[in-house]
This record gives C-alpha cells, sequence and structure tokens, in this order.
C-alpha cells in the first residue's frame, strides 16, 4: 500500500521547516511549554540530532508514497544502539485512509533489514488517535510521565 523512500535534498529544507513547527506546536499545545522555551528546545534537539541534515550518520527521513505520490514522512534515528522512531506525520488531507499503519508497518520491514529488533518512539498524550495506532500494532507503554497544571 505504500513504500518508504529516502527524503531528497531537495525537499530537506520543506520537511525541515514543517517538522520543526509540528515539534513546536506539539511542545506548546501537549507539554504546555511556552512558545518562546519551545522554539528554543526545538533548535537544541533538531541540532542534536541532525546536525548534518540529511547526512547525518544513524539518522534516516523517509518520504511514505502511495502509487508514487507522496502521502507523509518518517523519521528515524539511532540513539544509545536502539532505534528510535522521532516522527511519523501523515499528509492531513490522507490521514484516516491507512496510511500511517502501513508506513509503520513498512518501517518495521525497513528496521529488520538493518538489522533491528526494537523500536521505540515517545507520543504526545493527548493524541488519543496515534497512542491507538502503536497500541493496535504490539507497541507497549514502558512508562507515563504525568503532570497537573495548577
Amino acid at each position: 500500500m505504500v513504500t518508504l523512500r529516502p527524503l531528497r535534498e531537495d525537499e530537506y529544507a520543506a520537511w525541515d521547516e514543517v517538522h520543526r513547527g509540528e515539534y513546536e506546536r506539539g511542545l506548546a499545545e501537549f507539554a504546555g511549554v511556552a512558545r518562546d522555551a519551545a522554539r528554543a528546545k526545538v533548535e537544541r534537539d533538531i541540532l542534536a540530532v541532525l546536525p548534518d541534515g540529511l547526512a547525518t550518520p544513524g539518522t534516516w527521513i523517509w518520504a511514505v508514497e502511495s502509487d508514487r505520490r507522496r502521502v507523509g514522512t518518517v523519521f528515524l534515528g539511532v540513539r544509545g544502539g536502539e532505534a528510535w522512531l522521532y516522527d511519523i506525520t501523515i499528509d492531513p488531507g490522507e490521514r484516516g485512509n491507512g496510511f500511517g499503519r502501513a508506513a509503520m508497518v513498512a518501517l518495521e520491514a525497513e528496521l529488520r533489514s538493518l538489522g533491528h529488533a526494537t523500536v521505540a518512539l515517545n507520543v504526545w498524550g493527548g493524541n488519543g488517535i496515534a497512542r491507538g495506532l502503536y497500541t493496535s500494532l504490539g507497541y507497549v507503554e514502558e512508562s507515563v510521565h504525568m503532570r497537573k497544571r495548577l
């Protein structure tokens, strides 16, 4: 149903801009981080995990395609020897068509071919759709971070 292909250099800047914006939005909306602090965290985190963009060793960014049409992206890295899913995004107009599930299945096959036996990820607590998808694919919660705003 979908294929993963490496993101091209000419696609990187647009992906990077959207990715940074969505990460900042998630920090502000789901984690309650002030926008200025969220923006600063995004800059620090991106510099740490993607210092050389697409050429960063141990990272992969794929376009998710269906019928040769891009419907999303997947961003993966290796942290401490473990595969780590930093981000999967299905384009807003393509959501609800099974592309997220198909992309995760394709990612798992890719990871097995790269020699990984596990993959880890974080998901925003308020993102019930993603949490449901991951649970239905066999992912289990290892910890739950909670906070109460007073």
